[in-house]
């Protein structure tokens, strides 16, 4: 096997347009593809990064909820590659989202810091 990269991630979310707004208006990503899907009463949205990784956002009705934050079994967070920290930083809390304290990572000696989508999913900004 010889994995390439990462394709896509795929978001549930609890309010659909709300977090459409988000990933879009907020994060800036690439609407590649809306649809909605009958048989399962959902909306699955196709969202692109400009390295072509995607998330798909899907509506389901009455999903459960995440049972902790952030240290629940499974996904723990989805960190997102920036070339400037302070600036994502200042972009988001513009539109305000509250961003954590940025901090320094021991072993890259890079800056990352993290922010939460509407459900509360924990996402990462990481300085390039």
């Amino acid at each position: 096997m010889n994995l390439l990269r990462l394709h896509h991630a795929a978001i549930i979310a609890s309010d659909y347009p709300r977090s459409k707004a988000f990933y879009t208006g907020v994060l800036g990503l690439k609407i590649i593809a809306e649809r909605y899907r009958e048989a399962r009463d959902s909306w699955k949205l196709d969202l692109e990064l400009p390295d072509g990784t995607q998330i798909e956002l899907f509506s389901f009705s009455d999903p459960p909820a995440r049972p902790s934050y952030p240290e629940a079994c499974g996904l723990r967070h989805l960190a997102f590659t920036v070339a400037d920290v302070a600036e994502a930083v200042r972009l988001l809390e513009e539109k305000g989202v509250t961003v954590e304290a940025v901090r320094v990572d021991e072993l890259t000696g890079k800056r990352f810091t993290f922010f939460a989508d509407p459900d509360g999913l924990p996402l990462e900004l990481y300085e390039a």
